[in-house]
């Protein structure tokens, strides 16, 4: 059977297909017939099974060095190691749907062994609706992206390997987590599916989903925190975001679950909201497809996106029958969808999170359309117009901010209405807090080299860009001017209403039960872990905004050196000690050694840049970047052009300022979700939610360990950037982390 693992792989990818289409008609017939939803369960894990199987044939393919199979082929060589081997599962289109179809296979199972007893009114539409996920999916795996297909020619005696931009720790985790997000959107998508053929449009399908939508939202949050760290020590540019379409597609789906997450608060408090929380829902699922489609089509060019293929037009004509199905639903059922209440006043949490929505609406509608800008100029202008990261950036930067005071504003607002007192009881000490830290800013800042007010040069191409609207330009410069005040005083303000938030909470305890004071906070946490996990989130992303703010004072510079000479850059001096070669099984390396001293002469450590030349890929010699961390800023070196009989290096040196505040933020972020997900100890058995809570500690103690390690240094260098624009790209057909 071994010796034929072409025939079994592609045999199980079809048994898969028709055991879901089996599953699926049985889910949809039982909603006549309750009594063959047994049947439809059983069917369902039976498709798991084959899907599973799948997987583990293609991976002993490639543990085996089959290359037979042209995607082992194409993805490995015989020099990698067994975590890269594994990885190149999701290396190439092909590998990375299976895995797509696996994930949600597992998810399936896993709710329908949740579901069981539970919400039997919708149980048949949520597996309907899962199963006809998984059929589409396995119509593409097995007729569009078969990852079983042979080499016609005969097997070669070894693969072309991995792209060298992937051979990083980070590219062995950031997809699955990345895809683990992506696919846990539909869970909570068949149930809002499954409440709109029912009419259940209550809080039933609203509860039903809670958790599922913030185990979806944690690992695109991690996913994406994942990409930024692989984007800063891989592609050698010195940044960790560049607004990429597959970085724009990852981020959409973020911002709607972000605004779900928010708003499904107040339909379970207030029963308002039916229909904003279900097109939300939708939404986001939606954007997971639209996100797919831009990283498969070829449409947009992107160093991330996979080489241009027909899997685009399957993608967009199943995003179509969504789309229609959805709408046609809302429809049917707009009377059910009206609220039951309404808001009362604007100085309230409703009102509050209602601009948080729409703000994050926004900024998902600014990125989809300034991504998909290629497209639209091309059909209306019939040229291919595309915007920048400078773009990107000026025009975010306000939606950003907005979104960022809504987030401290709503915890200290009432439900329903907020007095004169507890307004003043609430919002004193934070703003008294913020306004002593934007005095203290604009006083010695620029004496830290980070000035509160950092001046704009004009940018012509951003105005022209801009659409002509030169003072709109000139506004948005001068904001981008000031934004180091405004985001340290709204950092300032964040953290104090959340410091505020617990300390209330922990004295409200210790009140009425005379605890002490870590005791009553314990407690207080345990007893409502949804409320207060979302204010360790909170936390986290202004730890985030506080890194991000660091872009604004960011140096760079490049010199060119022979061994014992020296360059300065804003108090760092870099010392060029002496160039070295290595080799190892898969790669040639040139390294070059430089001490770092402070302006105070202390050595501050050892960074080695380097140039690594893959056997399997010659023609694509890549930088390693070397980065020396600390919580006030990186020195972050790139090795460019070597000259060997001098050993004359070029480098590029930038000094990016807080961003370990940006990976220390995750790690809070990643705290906060899990606190908030933690089920509560009610001395019964959680059944699957059990296994999702320890595969979420998994994920985040992998998260957090690895985090800590690259602050601290710690992991072996094997990231490799490109030198020069030149080789920014990878090949036709490779992908980083596309959706």
């Amino acid at each position: 059977m071994w010796q034929s693992i072409p025939e079994l792989g592609t045999g199980l990818l079809l048994a898969s297909l028709v055991g879901a289409g089996y599953a699926f008609a049985l889910a949809a017939i039982s909603a006549a017939r309750p009594h063959l939803l047994g049947a439809a369960r059983r069917a369902t894990y039976g498709t798991v099974a084959l899907v599973g199987t799948a997987v583990i044939v293609l991976a002993y393919a490639f543990v085996s060095h089959d290359f037979r199979l042209s995607y082992v082929t194409r993805y490995s060589d015989r020099s990698m190691s067994f975590g890269y081997l594994m990885s190149s599962l999701w290396g190439g289109q092909d590998g990375s749907l299976l895995w797509w179809m696996f994930l949600l296979a597992i998810y399936s199972g896993a709710c329908i062994y949740w579901l069981r007893g539970r919400y039997l009114a919708l149980q048949p539409y949520v597996i309907a609706t899962l199963l006809s996920v998984i059929v589409f999916f396995g119509l593409i795996t097995l007729f569009a992206a078969d990852p079983f297909t042979t080499i016609l020619t005969g097997a070669p005696v070894d693969g072309r390997g991995l792209n060298p931009l992937l051979q990083n720790i980070y590219m062995i985790i950031h997809p699955p987590a990345l895809y683990l997000g992506f696919v846990g959107c539909t869970i909570p998508f068949s149930f809002a599916i499954a409440a709109l053929i029912t009419g259940r449009l209550g809080n039933e399908w609203i509860v039903a989903v809670r958790k599922w939508m913030l185990f979806a939202w944690l690992f695109l949050s991690l996913g994406n925190a994942l990409g930024m760290i692989w984007a800063y020590v891989e592609l050698g540019w010195g940044g960790y975001w560049g607004w990429d379409p597959v970085e724009n597609a990852a981020f959409l789906p973020w911002l709607t679950a972000t605004a779900y997450v928010h708003s499904t608060m107040i339909q379970e408090r207030r029963r308002m909201f039916k229909l904003w929380n279900v097109v939300l829902i939708s939404l986001t699922f939606l954007l997971t497809i639209f996100g797919t489609f831009l990283t498969r089509s070829g449409v947009i060019a992107s160093v991330h996106a996979f080489a241009k293929s027909d899997l685009g037009t399957y993608f967009l004509y199943y995003l179509g029958l969504l789309i229609a199905v959805t709408v046609g639903l809302i429809i049917w059922r707009f009377p059910k969808l009206r609220s039951d209440d309404h808001i009362e006043t604007t100085s309230s949490r409703e009102a509050a999170f209602v601009l948080n929505n729409w703000a994050l609406v926004g900024a998902a509608v600014f990125v989809a359309v300034a991504t998909t800008f290629p497209i639209i100029s091309e059909a209306i202008l019939k040229e291919t117009v595309t915007v920048g990261p400078e773009f990107y950036n000026r025009w975010m930067t306000p939606v950003g901010l907005t979104i960022f005071a809504l987030m401290g504003l709503g915890p200290l607002l009432g439900w329903r209405k907020t007095s004169a007192r507890a307004f003043r009881r609430g919002f004193v000490f934070p703003i008294s807090v913020a306004v002593v830290v934007a005095i203290l800013h604009a006083i010695l800042g620029a004496r830290f080299n980070m000035p509160a007010i950092v001046l704009r040069e004009p940018d012509p191409g951003g105005d022209v860009v801009v659409g002509g609207f030169l003072a709109v330009g000139a506004a948005l410069r001068y904001l981008g001017s000031i934004v180091p005040i405004i985001t340290s005083t709204l950092a300032a303000f964040n953290i104090t209403v959340v410091v505020q938030e617990f300390w209330r909470g922990a004295a409200a305890r210790r009140a009425r039960t005379h605890e002490n004071p870590a005791v009553a906070l314990a407690r207080c946490v345990a007893k409502s872990r949804r409320r207060y996990g979302g204010y360790i989130v909170h936390f986290g992303i202004a730890m985030m905004f506080i890194g991000f703010l660091g872009q604004a004072w960011g140096v760079s510079g490049q010199a060119s050196l022979v061994p014992g000479q020296s360059y300065q850059l804003q108090g760092y001096t870099l010392r060029y000690e002496r160039f070295r070669a290595e080799a190892d099984a898969s790669k040639e390396m040139q390294f070059a050694d430089f001490s770092v001293t402070d302006q105070d002469g202390r050595l501050r450590g050892v960074v080695s840049p380097a140039k690594f030349i893959y056997r399997s890929h010659r023609e694509q010699p890549t930088s390693e970047v070397a980065v020396l961390n600390s919580v006030r800023d990186d020195l972050y070196v790139v090795l460019g052009n070597f000259t060997g009989p001098t050993g004359r290096a070029a480098i590029q040196v930038h000094i990016n300022p807080l961003v370990s505040w940006i990976w220390f933020g995750v790690l809070v972020l990643i705290l906060g979700a899990g606190v908030a997900l933690w089920p509560a100890s009610t001395g019964k058995p959680v059944g699957v939610m059990r296994y999702l809570k320890l595969a979420t500690s998994l994920v985040a103690a992998v998260g957090f360990s690895l985090l800590l390690a690259s602050l601290s240094g710690r992991i072996l260098p094997n990231a490799t950037a490109p030198a020069s624009p030149s080789t920014t790209s990878p090949p036709a057909g490779m992908d980083v982390h596309a959706p």
